[in-house]
């Protein structure tokens, strides 16, 4: 089942679960009037500052330049020179990404999708029926892989038959980035706490991406390291187990928070093309489901393993964008982000709590200070959230409101998808 919702997990960071997801398909009856739509900008990544923006004018006064054919792109330019990308994780079934785009007034530099590895011919042309959104209303997929089946599934065969879909993604225009197997040093998916074979997993990925999909990437993306070693899961290290001496990084005899819950898990330098850490605001103390505004700060303090708040002391983990992005030298992503609202709690306001939290994202010093973060993607989901026991809405582009709220503050070191879309070959 290729689409998958986040879910939180015991202490407040997220699992997901797949659920198939039908596709609407809307007959048009009539068309009275016909709208060119033509976007400033001729660059890859659509600028901040007006620019790249989707604007409509008069097909008497002005037509659409002729679309250009796709090429292949290199990953490398994938990562901007200067700024943020921004995307959406989208939940296709309540919005499109063409209309999400059209009410945000951009597109989205990346769109996040999530399929069970390995798929089958069902799933595949479902991504091939998103590589077309992507292509038109977009630029380049976040695809999340997860092993549901665990780790074993993860075969050459398998690897290879990826790439070379890949591949075809790539010729047809779109760049992807993939996210293998997520959140590997929690204890609640099926992969988790299993370094030596997650990282044998990921270069097998890697491989086959490197040779066959040139145009692709590879993204490494832990679970916030808040919580680890997250102690109760179902696919926890078990104490005697050789992942549980890997894990055992300062080699007490124990897994605790003194333990670092990030480097074992790293597949290497030359496999790894970018790095991830997904930040959501789940309220300010466990248990969630309060709505709060967040602490100042809090984004910055969870990126950097500095924080130590309402929720505890953090301070153990890893500082993720120095080592990751700095020391490693890796461009680092935020793959999903998004600030906690349940309409029916009571507490403080939706604009309030979620203006608070993008106000910490896009602070004028957030480029500034973190010049190795190339991507910021917002999770526009509303949905029950198990562990709140109640609606969410992470929204921002869902009421007019929050979603003027939200454009206004968009800052102009954003990037987002390109000015023109191509057309595939042939």
């Amino acid at each position: 089942m290729r689409m998958s919702e986040p879910m939180p997990k015991k202490n407040g960071r997220y699992a997901s679960f797949g659920f198939s997801v039908m596709r609407q398909v809307l007959g048009i009856f009539a068309v009275f009037a016909v709208v060119a739509v033509v976007i400033a900008g001729v660059d890859y990544f659509g600028r901040g500052g007006g620019q790249g923006q989707i604007v409509a004018q008069s097909p008497a006064t002005e037509s659409a330049p002729a679309a250009p054919v796709c090429q292949v792109t290199d990953k490398a330019s994938l990562v901007p020179a200067s700024g943020v990308l921004f995307g959406v994780s989208l939940d296709s079934r309540a919005r499109s990404l063409e209309g999400y785009a059209f009410d945000l007034g951009r597109k989205p530099a990346v769109s996040v999708s999530f399929v069970t590895f390995p798929y089958g011919e069902e799933d595949k042309r479902d991504l091939e029926r998103e590589v077309i959104q992507i292509r038109t209303h977009g630029q380049m997929m976040l695809l999340t892989l997860n092993p549901e089946a665990g780790l074993a599934v993860v075969t050459s065969d398998a690897a290879n038959a990826l790439a070379f879909d890949l591949a075809k993604f790539n010729a047809d225009g779109v760049p992807v980035i993939v996210r293998f197997a997520p959140d590997m040093n929690g204890s609640w998916y099926s992969w988790g706490q299993q370094p030596t074979s997650y990282i044998a997993a990921f270069r097998t990925i890697a491989a086959a991406v490197r040779e066959h999909a040139p145009g692709s990437a590879m993204m490494w993306a832990p679970s916030y390291g808040g919580g680890y070693p997250y102690t109760g899961g179902k696919f926890e290290a078990k104490p005697g187990t050789p992942d549980f001496s890997v894990l055992d990084t300062n080699a007490d005899g124990a897994l605790n928070e003194n333990d670092d819950s990030y480097a074992p898990y790293y597949p290497g330098d030359d496999v790894v093309d970018w790095v991830g850490l997904a930040l959501f605001h789940w309220g300010n103390a466990i248990p969630w489901g309060e709505n709060e505004v967040p602490e100042p700060g809090k984004f910055a303090a969870q990126l950097t393993g500095s924080y130590i708040g309402i929720n505890g002391d953090d301070s153990p983990v890893p500082d993720f964008y120095q080592v990751y992005g700095v020391a490693h030298g890796k461009p680092v992503a935020v793959p999903e982000t998004a600030a906690m609202f349940a309409p029916d709690a009571g507490g403080d306001g939706e604009l309030a709590i979620k203006q608070a939290w993008w106000g910490q994202l896009f602070n004028p010093s957030t480029a500034a200070q973190f010049p190795q973060l190339k991507m910021i993607n917002w999770f526009e989901w509303d949905r029950e959230e198990t562990e709140v026991g109640a609606r969410v809405d992470w929204t921002v582009n869902q009421t007019p409101a929050i979603r003027d709220a939200f454009k206004a503050a968009l800052p102009d070191w954003l990037r987002y998808g390109p000015a023109q879309s191509c057309r595939p070959r042939g």
